[in-house]
């Protein structure tokens, strides 16, 4: 199973197209039990998002095999010293803590320009640390661009990356770099898949922010009519026919909402026929760029 499960609507309200806010207890226990019926393996947290690494400890199935990835806080420092490295590995503890495990899958380095700062390195010798203790499986960061991805495998050895790619964000595969990642043998998890869901909205509903680009939308949907598929099954579709992404992280409010996601990425696409989707405007495609106005659209 490709799909994972991202968490983040379990600890606060997400996503431009959810009305729903945040989980509700009963319903993250109803989508874990899902989640280990349709097979999905990857569980994707962080310490900030919220209380969704408690909300995972308590309500995760006994016999349930996940592997979890969590992530590192951020620091946005100039300059790093032991004393961060000491905090992450103090909030790493407490996130197994939280989790009712023992060790994770995987941790990430939640903001990859703390990398890149004098001191930055403390960072990762601190993650190298808790792998060889047993702690986490798997260490990493999770990246938005291809700079980040280039300096980061020019300066440290690492297992897993999280970056953003869907149908309007092509920029990783057309640049190579999810290749190049692939021939580190670095493992890829996917992000942003739908984009906080725009790409499942109704060309009606999308917020006016979008309107440089709604011509793109449009023809979008018109693409996807045309072929006789859903908005879900070509999001989904489009990136799961991508042979570099390991895994696809998908954020649901509901355990049907997660059915039909893994029922989506049964679809077989071909990737290429998307390339006149794809927009370069980061603007568009970075939601923590975003300026939307409440209630607008």
């Amino acid at each position: 199973m490709k799909i994972g499960l991202g968490t983040v609507q379990f600890g606060v309200d997400y996503g431009v197209s959810n009305k729903d806010g945040k989980t509700p207890a009963a319903e993250v226990a109803a989508i874990l039990a899902a989640a280990d019926e349709l097979k999905v393996r990857v569980l994707d947290t962080a310490t900030l998002y919220g209380d969704s690494e408690q909300v995972l400890g308590h309500c995760l199935p006994a016999a349930a095999g996940f592997d979890i990835v969590t992530k590192t806080p951020q620091f946005a420092k100039p300059v790093l010293d032991a004393d961060d490295a000491e905090r992450l590995q103090q909030v790493f503890h407490e996130s197994l803590t939280k989790l009712n495990c023992d060790s994770v899958y995987g941790l990430l380095i939640h903001r990859a320009d703390d990398l890149f700062v004098p001191g930055g390195e403390r960072l990762m010798a601190a993650l190298t640390g808790l792998k060889q203790q047993g702690l986490v499986a798997k260490i990493g960061v999770s990246v938005y661009d291809s700079a980040q991805i280039d300096q980061i495998l020019q300066r440290f050895d690492i297992d897993l990356v999280q970056l953003p790619i869907s149908v309007l964000d092509q920029r990783l595969l057309v640049s190579g770099h999810l290749q190049k990642l692939k021939t580190a043998g670095v493992e890829v998890h996917a992000r942003s898949v739908f984009l906080q869901g725009l790409l499942l909205m109704d060309v009606s509903e999308i917020p006016a922010y979008f309107a440089p680009v709604r011509h793109v939308l449009e023809a979008y949907h018109a693409f996807v009519r045309a072929r006789g598929l859903t908005p879900l099954q070509a999001a989904v579709g489009f990136v799961s026919g991508l042979t570099e992404i390991d895994q696809i992280i998908c954020g649901v409010n509901n355990a049907q909402q997660l059915r039909d996601i893994c029922d989506a990425a049964n679809v077989e696409l071909d990737c290429g026929e998307f390339a006149g989707f794809a927009i370069g405007a980061e603007a568009i495609v970075n939601p923590a760029l975003w300026r939307l106005e409440p209630g607008k659209s």
